[in-house]
């Protein structure tokens, strides 16, 4: 069996198209007219879950089969390595190889490499990984006080600065006129002394920085022209994925890397602009017609990710703001995939309830048969995960926290894969190579089950255990060989395997990613938006994070947020505002609930559930026992069934099935007064629907 490499096809990858037409025949009519606009320049306008990648991966492809495009003229820049990777992946099972796909820095860091020692002379500089220390440094430099906080609040704040084109000697007019706020503690003449001092720093030590290797390059091409040449020649044909993050420094090296030319295809999507804390900006994609009046301007709208249920909820989330016209103007998706559970909706009475509850509906999901790897967590602060990992420790589910260290950087992967690299040199060619991994595995902290403890303990047994699922799932016959050769070519794209385990994660870094079940949580005002939105723009980009995390569930999406931070607080929070006229107990919702379902909620039987906000997974039978039960009640008390308890509320008990007075307390629509009143009722009917135990 031959070893699979980044150039080879592996044993169980799909055929390629035969012909440049078998390429159009699996897109949709839009997609297919982005794959046949093959001459720039062109922009695409593509929504949440439309396929996008397909579409772009396509027209490559169909340049390349149709003689249009030389593969390797063609340089494709995304701006994560798990982007590029998946990009490259898609290239390769079309059949088409030589195509650059790289991450912006990826791409410059080659370049600057190869035309360094021609230009410069000697070896490039190291680059810094960190800013960290030499931030430190600048700062004792000038006797500025800093502390790790500081450090790293100011190490952004440089990077904003160079990412923005901003220099020491305009850093105060630049933030004068964009109404900046400085880090805390920091006047704006201070922080251009430090960026002046931290570049002094680095010269000093013979390094650059990530932002340096794009302007370093950007100005090499720009200030000598053999070079420009010599990479113009090479590169004719330039396609820029997620252009709405774009910052001013990334838009400077493209426009050097085209030189006036105008092959350039663009895709983005203004609703999803998250990052322009970091210097990224709509600009060059809002205005992509003003600068190529002639670009062809094609849009994506048909989600094939989300239900209708979860295209609908973001549709009039963005629909809210009024906007309808414009380049900024939202995109408005047209769901593809067939009906689902409704968007379910709920208020906690604090963040350790709401912790727990959500812990609780994913052990019911799992029970169901999702796979834990297709259930997210997703929150507006990382200091919110704690609540999460301590709950699904208490249920013993498993989980990963994005953000951190990327998979192949850490030191238990790297040693695990240092011992496979060794087992494969002297493999017993008669034992199964997922049996062989196990036994070098167990060594390094692998078992067949999962351990108690949750932290760092239960972080590395998932590690291992993606190793682990990942040797399973290679062919038949696959050899030791061929698991390191795939976890190499992975390393080198930054693939990391499936770790099975609930995703928790902030919005911002959920970002490109999509789950089956996705929880938002903490949905209330001073999280979402975030307290420190103080201007409208940065109000509207909180509103973007929101459809962002909104957009990545395929099929169940629940929101929840606490009334209190902690358990008998003050229930003083209220839902986002963001949620108005949409979260199901606001008047005007149920105003537009009570339009659309007219009869429905007359006609009894399963008719009656229709309207209610729920996750789709409530007792069917104990819900029409409680609303029976709520029939006799209210024939006996001469009053309309509604005022003894809501449908929401009888749902929600057949979904949650409390066992006690304090479970049913918890259940929206039922105080003291209630619990007094039929408390010993409602629990008697949750028994009895259980059977005998």
């Amino acid at each position: 069996m031959s070893t699979p490499t980044a150039s080879s096809p592996r044993p169980d990858a799909p055929v390629p198209p035969r012909t440049a037409d078998a390429i159009l025949d699996a897109l949709d009519p839009e997609q297919r007219d982005v794959a046949v606009t093959l001459q720039g320049p062109v922009c695409v306008l593509a929504g949440a879950g439309t396929g996008k990648t397909r579409a772009i991966t396509h027209r490559i492809a169909y340049g390349v089969r149709t003689g249009v495009y030389t593969p390797t003229s063609v340089l494709a820049v995304t701006f994560t390595a798990r982007a590029a990777g998946e990009m490259r992946t898609r290239l390769r099972q079309l059949g088409v190889q030589g195509v650059q796909a790289r991450t912006f820095h990826a791409a410059a860091l080659r370049q600057l490499g190869y035309f360094w020692p021609r230009v410069v002379g000697g070896a490039p500089p190291r680059i810094l990984e960190y800013k960290a220390p030499a931030v430190g440094e600048a700062a004792r430099r000038l006797g500025v006080a800093v502390d790790r906080v500081a450090v790293r609040d100011l190490s952004s704040e440089i990077e904003w600065a160079k990412v923005s084109l901003v220099t020491a000697e305009d850093y105060e007019r630049a933030c004068a006129a964009v109404d900046r706020e400085t880090p805390a503690g920091y006047d704006a003449t201070t922080i251009a002394r430090l960026i002046a001092s931290y570049e002094e720093v680095k010269t000093e030590r013979g390094v650059i920085d990530f932002e340096d290797v794009l302007l370093l390059l950007g100005e090499m091409l720009r200030s000598t022209p053999a070079v420009a040449d010599e990479v113009r020649r090479q590169y004719r044909h330039f396609v820029v994925d997620e252009y709405q993050d774009v910052s001013p420094l990334q838009q400077f090296l493209l426009d050097q890397w085209l030189g006036g030319r105008k092959e350039l295809c663009v895709v983005g999507d203004p609703s999803q602009t998250i990052y322009s804390f970091t210097g990224a900006t709509p600009h060059h994609l809002l205005t992509f017609s003003k600068t190529y009046p002639e670009a062809h301007v094609l849009r994506l709208v048909r989600d094939y990710r989300s239900t209708p249920e979860v295209v609908t909820l973001a549709n009039r989330l963005l629909a809210s703001t009024g906007r309808r016209r414009g380049p900024g103007a939202p995109l408005e998706l047209i769901a593809q995939r067939p009906s689902g559970p409704p968007v379910a909706y709920t208020a906690y009475d604090d963040d350790e309830s709401e912790a727990a509850g959500i812990a609780a509906r994913v052990g019911r999901l799992v029970e169901q048969g999702v796979p834990v790897s297709e259930i997210a967590v997703l929150y507006r602060t990382n200091a919110q995960s704690e609540a999460f990992e301590q709950a699904l420790a208490d249920a013993g589910i498993g989980y990963l926290v994005r953000g951190g260290a990327r998979f192949f950087e850490r030191k238990e992967v790297r040693d695990a894969i240092v011992l496979l690299r060794g087992a494969a040199r002297s493999a017993d060619p008669d034992q199964p190579m997922p049996e062989a991994v196990r036994d070098v595995l167990i060594t390094v902290g692998w078992a067949p089950k999962p351990p108690a403890a949750r932290g760092a303990v239960r972080e590395r047994w998932d590690a291992m255990q993606a190793l682990v699922a990942l040797a399973d799932d290679l062919p038949e016959g696959a050899t030791l060989a061929d698991l390191v050769a795939e976890l190499d070519e992975r390393a080198s794209a930054q693939h990391a395997p499936t770790v099975e385990g609930v995703t928790l994660a902030s919005l911002h870094a959920a970002k490109g990613l999509e789950w089956d079940a996705v929880f938002l949580a903490g949905m209330s005002e001073g999280l979402m938006p975030i307290s420190l939105a103080e201007t409208d723009d940065a109000v509207a980009e909180e509103r973007r994070l929101l459809y962002v995390g909104i957009t990545r569930a395929r099929e169940r999406l629940e929101l929840s947020f606490g009334r209190s931070r902690h358990p008998g607080g003050r229930a003083t929070r209220k839902r986002t505002r963001f949620l108005d006229g949409l979260w199901p107990d606001d008047p005007a919702e149920r105003a537009r609930r009570s339009r659309s379902s007219a009869g429905g909620s007359r006609s009894g039987g399963r008719g009656a559930a229709r309207g209610v906000q729920l996750t789709g997974e409530y007792d069917q039978a104990l819900f029409e026992s409680l609303r029976e039960w709520r029939s006799g009640v209210a024939r006996e008390i001469d009053k309309p069934a509604f005022t003894v308890l809501v449908d929401s509320t009888l749902a929600e008990i057949a979904e949650s099935r409390p066992s006690s007075v304090a479970e049913l307390a918890r259940v929206n629509g039922i105080g003291p007064a209630k619990i007094d009143r039929y408390g010993a009722a409602l629990l008697e009917l949750v028994r009895a629907a259980a059977g005998p135990s």
